[in-house]
């Protein structure tokens, strides 16, 4: 059976975790959602890992649709949600919606998700699911304001802590059917998940959230370089130029192919 937002919430009071990775085309999304993946994210975070930006801010909303197409093709369970990346919802209500209602009449994704809890975010959120749109949250160290927080781990001050908190709280009271929690402490993450009636789902978060999620990107080896608190299960950056490289060989030397 498909994948839920319900189910999410189910199993969070069911306290059985929830499992969430990337994904930025049709074969990778593939892959993961036959090994049963949870959660398949069509992050902006592709503006690094398939576009070549440093940053997740110059990706559009044109290219986060044409990848979530392709990737929410390759699903039959997982459940499917796409980033509003920056500037496409921050702006203005009516873009916001505009944004959104996009992502679900152009791809299959089933939610999409936005950074921070500021006020205007929250009004967005209650906006977006009262028009039956469902949609995700994201607090803690959020990307989109890269130029304001850098990539460093936030919520260590009590002052910071308790606005992340605030934030999660109101993000929820404003319908989002889950929250991810960015770079903060694990007893941030842990008290936040307590609180919480919807799922919280971690990266460099600790293990107190209900689930985790990775950029499949630093799971595969293939970034050139990973946070600190990511974990690679395999070096396919090695792999593959093993297999690159035993290919030209055989190309120079007229092995391949033979005839």
């Amino acid at each position: 059976m498909p994948v839920t937002p319900q189910q999410l919430i189910k199993w969070k009071q069911q306290e059985r975790s929830i499992i969430g990775l990337t994904a930025w085309d049709y074969s990778i999304a593939r892959v993961l959602d036959e090994a049963g993946v949870d959660i398949i994210l069509v992050g902006d975070s592709l503006a690094m890992v398939a576009l070549g930006h440093s940053t997740t801010l110059p990706v559009t909303i044109d290219q986060m649709i044409h990848h979530a197409d392709a990737v929410s093709r390759g699903v039959n369970r997982a459940l499917v949600i796409c980033d509003l990346p920056f500037l496409s919802y921050q702006e203005s209500l009516t873009k916001a919606i505009h944004s959104a209602g996009r992502v679900l009449k152009e791809t299959q994704a089933g939610a999409v998700k936005v950074e921070g809890g500021y006020p205007r975010i929250i009004e967005i959120v209650a906006e977006l699911t009262t028009m039956g749109i469902p949609v995700m949250g994201h607090v803690g160290l959020t990307p989109q304001s890269v130029r304001l927080l850098g990539y460093k781990q936030q919520g260590k001050t009590m002052d910071e802590a308790d606005r992340i908190l605030d934030e999660a709280i109101a993000l929820s009271q404003a319908g989002v059917f889950a929250i991810i929690l960015e770079h903060i402490p694990s007893d941030l993450a842990g008290t936040i998940t307590a609180r919480l009636p919807i799922p919280t789902i971690g990266i460099g978060a600790g293990a107190k959230c209900d689930g985790q999620i990775l950029v499949t990107a630093d799971l595969l080896g293939l970034s050139e370089k990973i946070p600190p608190f990511a974990k690679s299960y395999v070096n396919m950056r090695q792999i593959v130029k093993d297999a690159v490289e035993e290919f030209a060989n055989e190309v120079l030397n007229y092995q391949f192919p033979k005839d």
